[in-house]
């Protein structure tokens, strides 16, 4: 039996990247090429490390920062031969300055020759990352809830109409051997309107509709968060 969180419990909005952004900044020969971009799973950030270090072999330096997700946890800072805690952390400083979530950015150093010292190279790691999250895009973005409804053709007027009333997105519809819908629903109303329709569909009472194990003919499955 699915069971919902209550709205209060769950942050579903954050802000990221609307798309790639670069910055750059130079100090005594030295140049930092910073480049941001929105990602949302391990695969995408080292595809995104894996292209900037292909696009500049010859740099010392390809430092970089991420935080992903929602809860906080899913961070990295990395400073790839520099002097510890001189490259990574400025930058994944400088994105949670922004209030971003879903982000990398990725900072190449090209050597000038003269050594900056443990506050120049922060103050360059830090200043080429604002200067890239400056410029970007910024967009506010919802995590949304898919579900598959699956019913008996009895049913599919009131599982239509039920749709219709609570302002489901429907994300995908297949009507074969039996109805199949699947809606996408934003993160902190799921479970509100979900416990809605299936009383709706049950013709129960929105107190009783938790201690229905079943509704023949109707099946309600989660698949994934987008």
């Amino acid at each position: 039996m699915l069971t919902f969180a209550s709205m209060s419990d769950i942050k579903d909005s954050y802000t990221t990247l609307a798309g790639p952004a670069y910055g750059e900044f130079r100090d005594r020969g030295s140049k930092f090429l910073a480049y941001a971009f929105p990602v949302y799973t391990e695969e995408e950030w080292q595809a995104r490390l894996d292209e900037v270090r292909r696009e500049h072999p010859k740099a010392r330096h390809h430092c970089y920062g991420f935080r992903l997700g929602l809860d906080g946890n899913n961070f990295r800072a990395n400073d790839d031969g520099e002097p510890g805690g001189t490259a990574g952390r400025p930058i994944l400083g400088q994105i949670d300055s922004f209030g971003l979530a879903n982000v990398i950015v990725i900072v190449v150093r090209y050597f000038g020759g003269t050594l900056l010292g443990t506050s120049g190279l922060i103050n360059a790691y830090k200043e080429s990352t604002a200067d890239a999250l400056n410029k970007a895009e910024l967009i506010e973005r919802t995590v949304e809830d898919i579900y598959r409804i699956t019913f008996d053709y009895a049913l599919m007027g009131i599982v239509m109409s039920s749709i219709k009333n609570l302002e489901l997105e429907m994300a995908r519809q297949d009507f074969g051997n039996i109805g199949i819908v699947e809606v996408a629903i934003r993160q902190s109303e799921a479970g509100d309107k979900l416990r809605s329709l299936k009383a709706a569909v049950a013709e129960v009472y929105l107190e009783e509709v938790d201690a229905l194990e079943k509704i023949d003919g109707f099946e309600l499955e989660y698949l994934y968060t987008r």
